[in-house]
């Protein structure tokens, strides 16, 4: 197991890459740059293109280009198959250096990066490897001397806009099923971290992918992510990221080419857990995961919990009990418990929710605190609030940060409503040991995903989205690959 100075080492021999990687390269794309800065240390890490309307452009004609040449879109199946395992390989090759860039852009822990992002995106690319030959066509029952073939067609070009809490595994969940389909792929990370994707795009390459197919524009949203949006030849764009953001694409859509557009939005998710619960102290545990993993940074992270009456005191002092594990430090360090927050407006945000809880009458229990560590002080506590209104702000919105909202209830019929009571419908947990109630629950919930006895479970062969403000898109499973192709009629007289 490598030691904190091991990955320090491992961070010094790190080359960021800055500019745009488009058809088959890095280019220039004109002068406006941002600033990526590490939000562990605020050190500038680089400058980086900012590729705008025109690096856009640039990317969309080449992965039209790339389209239309028929080298990827039009291959036979067994030549991506082989190339895009050979590139899953290449992304287990490099888990390290890969893991180092998205913790010195994001702040995650970079174990979390290595142990557990890399290993699951360099499965997904091999899981829809292997799903390429199952894209299967059908024959329709049509009148003697017709043939009538429903076939599953690329589309062409793809945008994808994925956000900077799992900068490699939402560029997994997007690219690998797009690719796999036969598309093309002009693919913006966040600009908080956009350095393992500009890398994973030369991997790509060296992969055997044909240039173009996977192209990478670093930027700002208001610039970058509008213009891939907004662009005319993009054929569909699916994104991840914040409610609002999402409603931005489909006005996009609209003010374009009417593109498909789909989306994974954010969440409030809600762990309802019952007095009958097997392990209540196995239950706090997974409630501290499903809060303070990633520092509070997902979009599924289960940052309201609903607890019976009955236990609830006794849950309250479990999961504080908790918070020592997830203390924040040293993102490079593995014995740190949490990372860096990305930067330091989403600092201030998530203290503004703080803040706003103390006011409100929440009981603050433990945590509360910004932190301040080598020059940063993009550090917040572990932090529960417990009594806390259900008409509050901290109930109702997504934080994206280490705050866990505390709710009593008495009945089901009150967990249910409480639960639903909310303009996301992402994920939802349940904890009990009643048969019947777990089924009662998943049934009634209006989640895209309800977990029994757990805290967000996932997997490749499942999908993932919801509903509601949480938005309609669903990555993962066979069914992501249903964004990315669409079906054409060949009716055949004979």
């Amino acid at each position: 197991m490598r030691t904190h100075q091991d990955w320090l080492a491992e961070a010094a021999k790190v080359v960021l890459p800055t500019r745009p990687f488009v058809g088959g390269g890095f280019v220039d794309a004109g002068t406006a740059t941002f600033e990526n800065r590490n939000p562990a240390t605020g050190a500038l890490l680089a400058e980086v293109s900012d590729a705008g309307a025109e690096g856009v452009d640039r990317a969309v004609r080449a992965a039209r280009a790339a389209f239309d040449s028929g080298l990827w879109s039009r291959a036979g199946v067994a030549f991506r198959r082989e190339r895009m395992l050979r590139f899953a390989d290449l992304l287990a090759d490099h888990a390290a250096e890969l893991a180092v860039l998205d913790s010195l852009d994001m702040g995650k822990r970079v174990v979390d990066a290595h142990e557990l992002d890399l290993p699951f995106s360099v499965n997904l690319f091999r899981y829809y490897a292997e799903a390429i030959d199952k894209i299967n066509d059908e024959v329709a029952p049509t009148p003697p001397g017709t043939l009538g073939l429903i076939r599953r067609v690329p589309l062409g070009v793809v945008g994808a806009v994925v956000p900077w809490n799992y900068p490699v595994d939402m560029l997994a969940w997007k690219v690998a099923p797009a690719m796999a389909a036969g598309n093309s792929v002009v693919l913006k990370p966040a600009e908080q971290s956009p350095s393992s994707a500009l890398r994973i795009a030369e991997l790509a390459v060296e992969a055997g992918i044909p240039e173009g197919v996977l192209n990478v524009v670093p930027g700002l949203g208001e610039t970058t992510g509008r213009a891939l949006g907004l662009h005319p030849d993009v054929d569909v764009l699916a994104f991840t990221g914040s409610t609002e953001v999402g409603a931005y694409f489909l006005q996009y859509a609209g003010q374009s080419n009417l593109k498909q557009v789909w989306l994974e939005c954010g969440g409030k998710s809600p762990h309802v857990v019952f007095a009958d619960a097997e392990d209540l102290a196995t239950t706090a545990r997974q409630t501290a995961f499903g809060i303070w993993f990633n520092q509070g940074a997902v979009c599924s992270a289960h940052s309201r919990v609903l607890v019976q009456r009955d236990v609830h005191e006794e849950f309250v002092t479990l999961v504080a009990a908790e918070a020592a594990a997830y203390a924040p430090g040293d993102p490079l360090d593995p014995a740190a418990g949490m990372g860096a927050i990305v930067s330091p407006e989403q600092t201030d945000r998530i203290m503004q929710f703080v803040d706003e809880a103390r006011g409100s009458g929440a009981r603050l229990v433990t945590g509360g605190e910004r932190l301040t560590r080598d020059g940063s002080d993009c550090y917040v506590q572990p932090t529960v609030f417990d009594g806390v209104d259900p008409a509050s702000t901290l109930a109702r919105e997504e934080v994206f940060g280490p705050v866990l909202a505390i709710t009593p209830f008495d009945t089901e019929d009150e967990a249910v409503t409480l639960a639903n009571d909310t303009a996301y419908g992402l994920a939802a947990s349940v904890a009990t040991s009643n048969l019947g109630r777990a089924h009662r629950l998943a049934e009634r919930i209006h989640a895209g995903t309800i977990t029994v006895n757990g805290v967000d479970a996932f997997s490749a062969w499942t999908p993932f989205g919801g509903f509601k403000g949480s938005g309609f898109g669903r990555d993962l499973s066979l069914h992501a690959l249903d964004k990315y192709v669409g079906l054409k009629t060949v009716w055949i007289n004979h």
